[in-house]
């Protein structure tokens, strides 16, 4: 994760994702993920209650990708390889199955 106005950078490794996937409106599906992380890439210690939402279109197109503390954004932002790892984890089968039944409803 990169904190804004530092050049610090470290890098998460996921292991998993509790997904809750929720359509807000005519255009866009939110997934909040709560992720599960790798024990030796433990989440910023200034962090509360860090999940993730994945802002998407109906038809499971990511459009952005946001660190929440306490279910707000917060001074974080995700690297190249965050990113990568949760669009996988977004793109797979089970949640694009979940993204198109909300969309339907």
């Amino acid at each position: 994760m990169i904190k804004y106005g530092l050049d610090r950078i470290t890098e998460l490794e996921f292991l998993g994702f509790t997904p809750r996937v929720e359509r807000r409106d005519g255009q866009w599906i939110d997934i909040v993920l709560q992720p599960e992380l790798a024990e030796a890439t433990p989440a910023p210690d200034d962090l509360i209650h860090f999940t993730i939402l994945v802002i998407c279109t109906h038809d499971g197109t990511i459009v952005q990708m946001v660190p929440q503390d306490e279910d707000c954004d917060c001074e974080y932002g995700f690297t190249v390889g965050e990113k990568e790892q949760i669009a996988t984890y977004v793109s797979s089968e089970g949640i694009q199955r979940q993204v198109a039944n909300v969309a339907e409803h």
